[in-house]
């Protein structure tokens, strides 16, 4: 809870009308993760302590709900109470969907699927945090929209979800009035972004100060997936890793990895698959997209120069690899994360 003293401080720049409350769902269900709830809920209700401090009526009622008006147990083990599933034709501003470990076993339950489907249309607007995004596309919400989820789980969702166009970098997207989220902490992002949507930046960037997080944070989530999911192999292949990622622009055939790996290339490619989940030339292809996408963000380096410099050779060919793994062109990422 905010203290009257750190609330006096933020700015009174509210959009609402004195007495307009707006009511947030934050669907929860056995083993979603804990900070995809209880994030996205402290940033409103950071936001509700501020408008009152200030002088206006918080602007919303918060309500945690799972299926059976039971409380849930998070994956971390902590039991969280919540509330019945609201009746259809209830007033509701925000329907937020959590993400989890039960997400999947939640995408696979009919009934609340319909719920959400219906939820969905009767709310203003609709979010999604981390993987929450499979029970929105089970519903259909995502149909011929963008997305956004957690890294890890990107092409799951394109692969079973094919309607969906998944977007794997950003922090979340929006597209009209369905909100989506990267994993865990970007659900932060998200409602600090719904924050500044209802009440303004000046607000959203109070709220974001109290917490001690960015109000945008800088970059995308490509940041990290490509560094992260090897970093499970770094006991292994830590050292390798971190010449690959030096000599980007030089010869990284199976052979030359292998060789640097003190391996046979069969060997090599077996014990390298079974530590990190891809091949040697998949990880390679990774780390050089990444190395690009940072130059593409950081510099005004032409294009030509950028492929030459992280390996790729031709432009077609870094071209190839942003496509299928970004969805995005070189091009495309430049003007939408160039500084």
């Amino acid at each position: 809870m905010l203290s009257a003293h750190d609330l006096a401080k933020m700015p009174k720049s509210p959009r609402f009308a004195p007495n307009a409350v707006r009511v947030i769902d934050v669907l929860a269900y056995p083993a979603v993760q804990l900070l995809d709830v209880t994030g996205p809920f402290q940033v409103f209700a950071s936001a509700n302590d501020h408008v009152a401090i200030t002088g206006g009526t918080p602007p919303y009622a918060l309500r945690v709900v799972a299926r059976g008006g039971q409380g849930v147990t998070a994956s971390a083990g902590l039991a969280l109470a919540a509330g019945p599933l609201p009746d259809a034709g209830e007033t509701v501003d925000t329907l937020l969907v959590a993400g989890g470990e039960g997400a999947e076993a939640a995408a696979n339950d009919p009934a609340l699927v319909d719920w959400v489907r219906q939820h969905a249309t009767e709310a203003r607007r609709v979010a999604s945090v981390c993987t929450g995004a499979f029970l929105l596309a089970a519903a259909g919400v995502l149909d011929g929209r963008r997305a956004a989820t957690h890294w890890l789980y990107c092409a799951r969702l394109a692969e079973r979800f094919p309607a969906v166009s998944v977007e794997p970098d950003p922090i979340f997207v929006r597209d009209g009035p369905v909100w989506t989220s990267a994993g865990v902490t970007a659900g932060i992002d998200l409602a600090l972004a719904l924050v500044e949507e209802d009440l303004g930046r000046s607000v959203a960037l109070a709220v974001a100060r109290y917490l001690v997080v960015f109000l945008k944070r800088p970059g995308g989530q490509a940041q990290f997936s490509a560094a992260l999911s090897l970093q499970a192999a770094d006991d292994q292949f830590g050292a390798l890793h971190a010449w690959i990622s030096a000599h980007l622009a030089e010869d990284l055939s199976l052979s030359t990895l292998a060789d640097r790996a003190r391996m046979s290339e069969r060997s090599f490619s077996r014990h390298y698959a079974e530590a990190t989940g891809q091949t040697p030339a998949r990880a390679v292809e990774r780390l050089r997209v990444e190395a690009a996408r940072r130059l593409l963000s950081e510099s005004r380096l032409p294009m030509k120069r950028i492929a030459e410099r992280c390996g790729f050779g031709a432009e077609e060919t870094m071209r190839r690899s942003f496509l299928r793994l970004l969805a995005a062109t070189p091009q495309d990422y430049r003007a939408r994360f160039g500084s």
